[in-house]
């Protein structure tokens, strides 16, 4: 056998299984992935392809069971569809159909009158409701198969009008009464003073998923346990209600004398937070909180969300547990632990049922205090409230790798291919889920993280929306040079999406930032996904480079000036984000040579805002020379777009100049660790932010245009007005 069939054969199996044999980093341009990298993501997907022999015997074995299944392991219909799910179109002329929908109704006798008749008759009941279901056909030739059927609504919900909101990583959002890091007590009262007084529609954080526990932990929000279960480490202690009844008041006051200490260390004294100090305090508090026994509502009000999450509370808890005996690193626990299904660890589970019920009651506290602070975010007038962060993936060692580790392939992680700003690649070091696993079981996953999200959720961001369609997979121990994209069925991750959405009447952002396949935005469009447009990024990129008008950005997405890897809008305006990789090594060309190139940049976009009457040249010096009113500016800019929701970052109303995150570094710069800071970096704690002269000017520019709307139709009724502010 010649080498360009035996490439052939093993682009067909890729083909087949959805491993890309190639990718293309720019428009017009195609580069091939390693073999390597082909065989490796294979064998992740428990595919056999090493060596000639192996990739025919797996090719036959692929083709075959394509041939002969009656039905793929799910399907998706979109509801209003006359033509019914797509995959029906091989069915037999004739093919009987049972639906038996997820409440446990039946129906049958629908019958499929195959391509150009009418596609999916549904037998005079109807429209099937929306759901999970599950489906039996029976082809006239005595073959069955069984499948899942998701029928999802055409699109998911769309934002209340259109607003504004801030965003803010939690932990930096200290307040005098939290306990050296911001809390979901801090976040409810932003909320509450951003809705009433400043007319704010939400307010955004980071992920606030469960983190592995250690010392030092990974302080990044985006490398969670879980991504199902909350941190308790964002509880605000005193707002538990067993807290009033705990019997030893003596050691919880020497705990928050501790406390106090803590945050003044932060506050006072401009110390980084220090997660796993806050942790260890609050975590010896509620060690005293939860002797005390629940009242009967409260215990019952537990049982129900117990009895909700089922084994995968169980499964979360069961690991923090054992995590405490054994390490956080589950690979290298003893071989029975290893398997949350054995008969050791259900032995160990029984043996460590105080510290299972422990976790197991800290993931309910935290989720009624997100709950909680939605609630306020509603009371408060947000027609959003709280928009949490769902993270890619999750840490290989954690809570979900293990529990559900049937559905993640192993010996490979998620990362991006080089291109214009890395080289060299990126590995995230986060095992992906199997797409074929996830179809099998009708997405089960995927569908409960979801549902525990959108408990607590007025909206979704969900970072690196392109994952919902393919992920680049790096094999164990290669560079991320070396790996290659895996496909995922898009329709059915987004018909899943757009069921939980519709159920929880919730809005869903996408980042979309970066290089995103053809036709990618355009579906998630379709579908009511909003993308992310960030100013500094949005250029006529296919014509002449220049700063995008406001006229001409796409009205379906999220808008901002910047994010939480990105330098802060005074940085970006004075240079100083250049300064700052300058001082770290992080550049790759001479320093001036940066400096010319982002002064200019900045110039660009404050010309554009003068020439649209938004800001003032006729005095006006280098960029940042007034950078509190060229802010400004850049918000009545985005105000001149007609974007649905317009995001301020919080500390660009305090002339923050640091970034939470300065992608590259590790421990050269403290990511995730600043609180908020004023620009000669004194942190600010709510009770005064809130009262900053800076941001209350900045916030006007929503607020005042927020009054004319009132005035004109009606208490927020119409929200900000696109295009419209002079």
């Amino acid at each position: 056998m010649t080498a360009a069939l035996e490439d052939a054969h093993l682009s067909r199996l890729a083909e087949l299984h959805g491993v890309a044999v190639s990718y293309s980093p720019a428009p017009g341009r195609e580069v091939p992935v390693p073999a390597s990298a082909v065989v490796a993501a294979l064998a992740a997907l428990g595919v056999d392809a090493a060596g000639p022999d192996a990739v025919r015997t797996a090719l036959a074995a692929r083709e075959r069971e394509l041939r002969e299944r009656l039905l793929p392991p799910t399907l998706v219909h979109w509801a209003g569809d006359p033509e019914g799910p797509a995959a029906l179109a091989a069915l037999p002329p004739g093919t009987r159909l049972r639906v038996e929908t997820e409440d446990g109704q039946e129906q049958d006798g629908m019958e499929w009158g195959g391509p150009g008749q009418d596609g999916l008759e549904w037998g005079g009941t109807g429209e099937l409701p929306l759901g999970v279901h599950r489906v039996t056909a029976v082809a006239p030739d005595g073959r069955s198969g069984h499948a899942r059927l998701v029928v999802a609504p055409d699109r998911l919900p769309a934002p209340p009008g259109r607003s504004y909101g801030l965003l803010v990583q939690l932990y930096s959002l200290l307040s005098r009464r939290s306990w050296g890091m911001g809390d979901l007590g801090d976040l409810a009262e932003l909320a509450g003073w951003a809705g009433r007084t400043a007319g704010a529609g939400f307010v955004q954080v980071n992920p606030l998923h469960a983190a592995v526990p250690g010392a030092p932990t990974d302080p990044s929000p985006y490398r969670p346990s879980s991504r199902r279960f909350p941190d308790p480490v964002h509880l605000r202690v005193e707002a538990v209600p067993e807290f009033a009844y705990v019997a030893d008041r003596e050691r919880l006051g020497r705990l928050l004398e501790r406390a106090e200490r803590l945050r003044a260390t932060v506050l006072d004294k401009g110390a980084l937070i220090d997660r796993d100090a806050v942790w260890e305090l609050k975590r010896e508090a509620l060690e005293l909180v939860l002797a005390v026994p629940l009242d009967p509502g409260r215990q019952a009000a537990y049982d129900d969300f117990r009895a909700a999450h089922g084994q995968a509370l169980d499964d979360h808890a069961t690991w923090y547990a054992l995590a405490e005996t054994h390490g956080t690193d589950w690979h290298g626990w003893p071989d029975g632990l290893r398997d949350p299904r054995s008969t050791a660890t259900a032995r160990a589970r029984a043996g460590l049922a105080d510290r299972v019920e422990f976790h197991a009651r800290l993931a309910w506290l935290t989720d009624g205090q997100l709950r909680a602070a939605q609630s306020a975010a509603a009371e408060a007038g947000m027609p959003v409230g709280i928009v949490h962060d769902l993270a890619v993936g999750v840490h290989p060692a954690g809570a979900d790798a293990w529990a559900q580790q049937d559905v993640f392939a192993a010996g490979t992680s998620v990362g991006a291919p080089p291109d214009a700003f890395n080289a060299r690649g990126q590995d995230w070091g986060l095992p992906p889920w199997r797409p074929d696993r996830l179809a099998a079981c009708g997405y089960a996953p995927y569908r409960d993280l979801l549902r525990a999200l959108f408990r607590y959720a007025g909206a979704l961001r969900i970072d690196h929306v392109m994952g919902l369609f393919r992920l680049w997979w790096v094999p164990q121990g290669s560079p991320p040079t070396e790996g290659t994209y895996v496909r995922y069925d898009a329709d059915a991750m987004l018909a899943v999406l757009a069921l939980e959405a519709t159920r929880a009447g919730a809005v869903v952002i996408g980042e979309d930032l970066g290089t995103v396949e053809p036709g990618v935005r355009e579906t998630l469009q379709r579908r009511g996904v909003l993308g992310t447009s960030v100013l500094w990024f949005e250029r006529d990129w296919e014509g002449d480079g220049r700063p995008l008008p406001p006229d001409h950005w796409r009205a379906d997405c999220l808008a901002t000036a910047t994010t939480h890897d990105l330098p802060p809008t005074a940085a970006r305006l004075t240079g100083d984000h250049v300064d700052l990789r300058d001082r770290l090594g992080l550049l790759t060309r001479p320093a001036a040579e940066e400096r010319a190139e982002a002064t200019a940049d900045a110039a660009e976009w404050l010309a554009l805002l003068g020439s649209l009457g938004l800001l003032d040249l006729s005095a006006a010096g280098p960029p940042g020379s007034d950078e509190e009113e060229e802010i400004r500016a850049v918000h009545r800019f985005l105000l001149r777009t007609p974007a649905r929701l317009i995001g301020v970052w919080l500390p660009d109303g305090v002339g923050d100049r640091r970034p939470q995150n300065l992608p590259g570094t590790w421990d050269q710069y403290p990511n995730w660790r600043l609180p908020i800071a004023d620009r000669d970096g004194r942190p600010v704690p709510l009770e005064e932010l809130t009262s900053v002269p800076r941001l209350r000017a900045l916030l006007d520019v929503f607020t005042q245009v927020a009054a004319v709307s009132a005035a004109t139709t009606g208490p927020r009724a119409s929200g900000l007005p696109g295009g419209s502010l002079t």
